[in-house]
């Protein structure tokens, strides 16, 4: 999820815009909706402070040459969902510098990073410390990605849905903290771990997890992101557990699955 390159300043100023798009939206829907309600004929205007979070936001990016690893398209996809859904609760798989951008789509609600790597977290808590992050451990290396999905097509329990914890699917992480398993997320971000290299975590357990978190949720539905998709795992993954038949829409290399919840009725198929 971090960056690995830095983007041309073309690419500074579209995700610049981005934002400076979403802080009219916020700031002046309740003027524009005063005015469509007045019934007399002298003007009044409603202002509104910007949230400290949209204010560092805007500053952050206007100031770095650091950008998101995600295009201005690939943002655009979810940042449209985020719009329609927030506030609400909104889980993200890494930690980077485009998490305070995600924090700030989704002001008044939710939002939780789980990222690999402690020193990571600790630079960038350094920087936005309001950010809520925590540190996870995974047990999967990339290389065990075949032999995982093979396990797991062929294993029952892992068509079942239940809380992750007590899943007996060898892909199903029990080690995350008590609030992903206890909060319904409305919107899934899966853009970590690291999984390009045969000793990284990959993105197996993550991507499983995430789909059936989704799913074991009391009722409605969960949009679910997964990043990287031109990767074997995250493709092959995202559409094996997060199902073909729940993919919205892809966007360069993010997909877009709406995940509805499994709990009611009882016996709906893993993937229908």
């Amino acid at each position: 999820m971090r960056s690995q390159t830095q983007f041309t300043s073309t690419f500074n100023v579209a995700l610049l815009s981005l934002v400076f798009l979403f802080m009219f939206i916020f700031l002046c829907q309740p003027t524009i909706l005063s005015f469509s309600q007045q019934q007399t004929s002298q003007p009044q205007t409603t202002f509104t402070k910007a949230t400290p979070s949209l204010s560092n936001a805007l500053i952050h990016y206007a100031t770095t040459n650091i950008t998101p690893q995600q295009t201005l398209h690939e943002i655009s996809l979810s940042a449209r969902v985020l719009e329609q859904k927030s506030p609400c609760n909104f889980l993200v798989f890494g930690l980077g510098y485009d998490s305070l951008m995600w924090t700030s789509l989704n002001y008044g609600g939710r939002t939780i990073f789980l990222e690999e790597d402690k020193s990571w977290i600790e630079k960038i808590q350094h920087k936005f410390p309001a950010l809520e992050s925590y540190h996870v451990v995974y047990d999967t290396k990339l290389h065990q990605a075949d032999e995982l999905m093979k396990n797991a097509m062929g294993d029952e329990e892992c068509k079942k849905v239940t809380d992750p914890r007590y899943s007996m699917c060898q892909l199903s992480h029990k080690g995350f903290p008590s609030e992903v398993y206890d909060i319904e997320w409305d919107v899934i971000m899966v853009d970590a771990p690291r999984g390009y290299f045969d000793e990284a975590p990959g993105r197996m357990s993550a991507i499983y997890t995430a789909g059936l978190i989704a799913r074991n949720r009391k009722d409605g539905e969960t949009d679910v992101f997964v990043h990287d998709v031109d990767r074997k795992v995250e493709d092959k993954f995202s559409k094996a557990f997060l199902c073909e038949s729940y993919l919205r829409e892809q966007e360069g290399r993010i997909r877009h699955f709406t995940i509805p919840s499994h709990r009611s009725p009882l016996g709906k198929p893993f993937c229908p």
